[in-house]
């Protein structure tokens, strides 16, 4: 079994990994990045070290010398961090100065070869993490008919702005858009939503057409839960198996005693299939 390496950020699909990872008898090591509040480790066998985001060299060396052959990333790391007083190594620093823009997906393809150019794979964000991916249909509440025209409106809005790598959250309310997740991430992006729209608001959160599942795959936890339930919204639709939902039973339940809808849409042969089709 190759030795891995998981790259840990914010929240609690890090350690939900690695908990599997020590049932499955893996050989792995943590490296969380201290930028963000990340989850402990230290109750695990594992040796964990701990990383700013703009030591990319001191990670490769990490890697090479613990003769990793195979790496997660898992949990959130805002890109706002790289535009508050960042101070990259020279070796993230070359990296970024060939860049043709900070878009997410140009930044992450970027560190995926550098890990790849030192003998190092990328695995995909569902490795043993299945479980977590959101099912097709209704998962909490019951959609009525009224309802239907602004889910659908939401997940198309949401699915074509991650066309442009710019955000995967839309949230609408009334057929007109509320607002859209750019750098601030998506807890501030349902803030705003209940601050222009009140109480009503339904969110989308969706993958990108051609998402690569090694990195920024969507994710909804009890956080999230927490803010759409204070913005008072409706509903929330997300893309079925290609989001994780985390926490997924307690999460639902939570959501149907809220009064909140949880929804997941799919995309077969680049057809959508809606929740309430299944």
């Amino acid at each position: 079994m190759s030795k891995k390496a998981l790259i840990a950020g914010w929240g609690d699909l890090p350690r939900i990994w690695a908990e599997k990872a020590q049932a499955q008898a893996e050989d792995f090591i943590v490296i969380k990045i201290a930028e963000e509040i990340t989850a402990e480790f230290s109750d695990l066998d594992c040796e964990v070290y701990t990383v700013n985001l703009s030591q990319l060299g001191e990670i490769l060396q990490i890697i090479e010398k613990q003769e990793i052959e195979e790496a997660i990333w898992l949990g959130k790391i805002k890109k706002s961090h790289l535009f508050n007083d960042f101070k990259p190594d020279q070796k993230l620093q070359q990296l970024l100065a060939q860049l043709p823009d900070l878009n997410d997906d140009t930044i992450l393809l970027a560190l995926a070869l550098e890990f790849i150019n030192s003998g190092v794979e990328i695995l995909p964000q569902t490795y043993l993490l299945e479980d977590q991916l959101a099912e097709a249909g209704v998962l909490a509440g019951e959609i009525k008919g009224e309802l239907k025209r602004d889910l659908i409106f939401a997940f198309e809005t949401a699915y074509n702005l991650g066309r442009f790598d710019i955000g995967q959250t839309a949230l609408v309310k009334d057929g007109a858009v509320m607002a859209l997740e750019a750098i601030e991430g998506t807890d501030q992006a349902i803030k705003r939503a209940a601050k222009f729209g009140g109480p009503g608001v339904i969110m989308a959160k969706c993958s990108k057409k051609d998402q690569d599942i090694r990195f920024d795959v969507p994710t909804v936890g009890l956080k999230t839960l927490n803010n759409l339930i204070e913005a008072e919204a409706t509903a929330l639709i997300i893309e079925a198996e290609k989001t994780f939902i985390l926490n997924k039973e307690e999460f639902c339940r939570r959501a149907a005693a809220a009064g909140i809808i949880i929804a997941a849409a799919e995309y077969k042969e680049g057809e959508l299939i809606l929740p309430w089709q299944k």
